[in-house]
């Protein structure tokens, strides 16, 4: 039996591992893509210690290190966890595991608009990620749904390809930081459609044009080749929910600060995980410091209550 498994390898779940390599647990990680949703972002300027580093790059690097430990990365899809005598059960399509404990680190999924046209055009000029597919739309005209900081750094990103990029964002203000709206203010290439949204995606065989809510600049809707939909995520709860885990109102997994929930030998991390009494703030150094922590309270949990060393500020 494990000590430990960490279910998602994404950056919470590949600092759990880190740590919990540091602090010789016996553990095992298992995602379907290592590495996770940090594959998808196209730069990261808010880390410590890089001033501009690309995503892959980034987790590339991350997942080198837990490797380095001698740790296995199973790439495999989780299924079940199941309760099961001093520990819990965790199926993937492959394979049964037992473990003591479990760090959940599922991160979250792509939120639809669940207008018409976008499933029929998925992977025919609907994508949910600008960093992904953004090359294959060279030197064409896109749109690009949300006014979060996925869509407005998706929109610089789409600029050095397309010919011309819309942004469109149903508010009459971007939600995104100001540092990045800043930027995308000075790039002539992308054109702001605010207080809009998009209501239909329309063509034969791919995208043609979009339908928008409101008219503008006299007409109601856009030719476009491509449609970018970053309006956030949604947390991948339904594992932890079987499990019996509280879920917020949000369906995020509820935590106390060391990441514990209230299934004793269970703790979360990342961007599924909601801290009680905190902000949902969905950044690499937070998830990095989720996993950090859940990584030290399961030895806490494992060893009784001992802190792992160094403990600072403790007295010895």
């Amino acid at each position: 039996m494990n000590d430990l498994i960490i279910v998602g390898a994404g950056i919470a779940g590949m600092t759990a591992s880190v740590y919990a390599s540091r602090y010789k647990i016996n553990h095992l990680v298992i995602g379907e893509i290592p590495g996770g949703q940090g594959t998808l972002a196209g730069r990261v300027e808010n880390y410590p210690g890089y001033l501009s580093i690309p995503g892959p790059e980034l987790m590339q690097k991350l997942i080198e290190q837990v490797k380095q430990s001698g740790v296995k990365i199973k790439q495999d899809k989780v299924g079940g966890l199941a309760k099961i005598k001093g520990g819990f059960e965790v199926k993937t399509t492959k394979e049964k595991f037992q473990t003591k404990t479990l760090i959940l680190a599922m991160g979250a999924v792509y939120r639809h608009l669940n207008i018409p046209g976008e499933e029929k055009f998925l992977g025919k000029g609907v994508s949910y990620c600008t960093t992904c597919d953004i090359p294959l739309f060279r030197d064409k005209v896109v749109a690009i749904a949300g006014g979060g900081d996925s869509a407005v750094t998706g929109a610089l990103h789409a600029a050095s390809f397309a010919q011309k990029v819309y942004i469109i964002h149903r508010r009459d203000e971007f939600r995104a930081e100001p540092g990045w709206v800043e930027k995308v203010r000075k790039v002539k290439k992308i054109e702001e459609v605010l207080s809009n949204q998009v209501e239909e995606i329309k063509g034969k065989e791919k995208v043609e044009e979009i339908i928008l809510a409101n008219s503008y600049q006299g007409n109601q809707s856009l030719k476009v080749d491509g449609v970018f939909i970053e309006i956030g995520q949604v947390p991948s709860f339904t594992l932890a929910a079987g499990l019996k885990v509280e879920l917020d109102g949000g369906n995020y997994v509820k935590v106390k600060p060391t990441m514990e929930t209230n299934i004793a030998g269970v703790f979360a991390a990342g961007d599924l995980a909601a801290i009680q009494g905190g902000i949902l703030f969905r950044q690499f150094i937070t998830a990095a410091s989720d996993g950090a922590r859940a990584a030290a309270s399961v030895y806490q949990y494992l060893h009784k209550g001992a802190i792992p060393a160094p403990a600072w500020g403790q007295q010895s």
